[in-house]
């Protein structure tokens, strides 16, 4: 449920149905607003009795909140948030391109790729410092050693960075280095990490996961938004389904169906979506296409000799592009729309 306070209602009075809610034994979430005060409740199982709550002073109504998550959803936050890293805006007027290597390989390369990838239009860079890949001999990152890598890229390209986190213990250190915080999609239900990540109060950028649902999906952002962070970002990579002609089956259908229930950013990757280098930008071009606020791709100056992730890894001037084409697309009329209805 979701209670709406009146406008110029009081601290004292928005403190008071905090005070009845915990009474009730569920919590409170306060979400200020520009004019008033919304507070939602959670921790119920089923309807929550509204009769006293609209008693109280100050209460303008009580509105049920169907979805079983809340904090995500556009019932209890009807306008599109918008995730702000410095001068970059996710989920703003014009598509986020977030561009890098699958991981951070030697200083030498890395800052490389970030010099030309920003030149071509990138406005954040990725690279993986840790790495988790399904085989133990698969290349696992440089850790810490990449973590320093990724601050010169900030400090000397001037590019915000995300990059994953594979533990809640290694949460702090990744965040001393790194703008956004990634949790991947065998991540997306370690609940710890979550709720970790949620009380650092950094953006963070989720992942759907390998067979996740979209409620699967929203719930894990419920996680993120229940600590008290407002800042979360979703990103569609494609899901596990019969086929064997892809990696994954990039699923575009749910990037309209993620933006009329909640009001999060919402971003596709077609790198992790197909696998294959020469089919990320048909597939960039539809996930735009498709209402995504941006792409997040893996792109290299040498791609070929990538350390991981090499055959899905396009090439400069291939993201250069997809820039060139999301300019295009931006001139078809309600593409980049900032509110879309609810069901």
């Amino acid at each position: 449920m979701l209670i709406i306070m009146q406008q110029g209602s009081t601290d004292e009075q928005c403190d008071a149905v905090e005070e009845q809610i915990r009474r009730m034994g569920y919590a409170p979430l306060p979400g200020p607003g520009e004019n008033r005060t919304a507070i939602c409740i959670t921790g119920n199982k089923g309807p929550v009795e509204s009769a006293l709550l609209n008693q109280m002073a100050g209460v303008l109504e009580c509105i049920p909140v169907t979805k079983p998550y809340k904090l995500v959803s556009r019932e209890v936050h009807p306008d599109d948030t918008v995730v702000r890293i410095g001068s970059v805006a996710v989920g703003g007027e014009a598509p986020t391109f977030i561009a890098g290597p699958c991981s951070v390989e030697t200083e030498a390369r890395t800052l490389e790729v970030a010099r030309r990838v920003r030149a071509a239009g990138a406005h954040i860079f990725r690279a993986g410092a840790y790495k988790p890949h399904t085989s133990p001999y698969s290349f696992q990152g440089l850790g810490e050693e990449g973590l320093h890598t990724l601050q010169r890229v900030k400090d000397e390209i001037g590019l915000p960075v995300v990059s994953e986190v594979t533990d809640a213990s290694l949460a702090e250190k990744v965040a001393e280095h790194v703008d956004i915080l990634q949790i991947g999609a065998r991540n997306m239900q370690n609940f710890a990490l979550l709720k970790k990540l949620g009380e650092l109060k950094r953006p963070v950028l989720l992942k759907r996961g390998i067979s996740a649902t979209l409620e699967e999906w929203l719930m894990a952002a419920e996680y993120l938004l229940a600590e008290g962070n407002p800042d979360v970002i979703l990103c569609e990579r494609g899901v596990r389904t019969f086929n064997n002609h892809s990696r994954n089956t990039l699923d575009l259908n749910v990037v309209p169906l993620a933006r009329q229930r909640t009001h999060l950013p919402v971003l596709v990757d077609p790198s992790h979506g197909v696998g294959k280098r020469d089919r990320v930008r048909p597939l960039a071009r539809a996930g735009l296409a498709a209402g995504a606020h941006g792409l997040m791709m893996e792109v290299h100056s040498h791609p070929d000799t990538a350390y991981s992730d090499a055959h899905q890894t396009i090439d400069v001037e291939t993201f250069a592009g997809i820039v060139k084409d999301a300019s295009i697309l931006s001139q078809l009329e309600g593409l980049f729309p900032r509110a879309v209805a609810a069901e």
